[in-house]
């Protein structure tokens, strides 16, 4: 195989190719060990292009293709998984974690209004807080609440049409979750 290209590093890439395609075709691991450096003629009528290499080349393994389809991007991720999840921890521990968390509390029922925050959201934390107190506990959690329309008396004028500030939504906590 005569390989004719005006550029030298496409003839020496094919030539490289070539001899590579015939080392892993035959079966052989290396260079023939019955050329001799100083043979004037090259093997199988390839031209060599300079002094043959004074110790024997392995012919480097084929770069590994990135296969791009789901399974290979799964496999990626669930590499991940360790650091990102936390550690799974047995049943003792988790026993040990949900007894801590699970301070003795009782549910109580009350009306206590939300009082309007500073963007003028209800603030039912603070009103579940006060409904626990005024039971004799520290703290509570809301679990249920209630909104009730509070409008003024002008929109029972018959005739007058309502205007944005005739009426406001006020929210109640009807029931906590309360702990000492």
């Amino acid at each position: 195989m005569m390989v004719r290209s005006g550029n030298p590093a496409v003839r020496l890439g094919t030539l490289t190719s070539a001899m590579l395609l015939l080392l892993v075709g035959s079966g052989a691991t290396g260079w023939p060990q019955s050329a001799s450096p100083q043979s004037t003629s090259p093997p199988l009528g390839l031209q060599e292009q300079g002094p043959p290499p004074s110790t024997p080349a392995s012919p480097a393994p084929p770069p590994r293709e990135e296969n791009l389809g789901l399974i290979n991007e799964m496999g990626k991720l669930f590499d991940k998984l360790p650091s990102i999840l936390p550690p799974i921890k047995s049943p003792s521990e988790t026993m040990n974690d949900l007894s801590r968390l699970a301070t003795p509390s009782t549910m109580v029922s009350g009306r206590m209004a939300c009082p309007a925050s500073q963007n003028g959201a209800p603030d039912c934390k603070q009103a579940a807080d006060q409904l626990c107190q005024s039971k004799g506990y520290r703290e509570g959690k809301s679990l249920n609440a209630d909104s009730a329309e509070k409008c003024s008396a002008k929109v029972l004028i018959p005739g007058r049409v309502r205007k944005p500030d005739d009426c406001r939504t006020d929210t109640f906590v009807t029931s906590a979750l309360c702990q000492n």
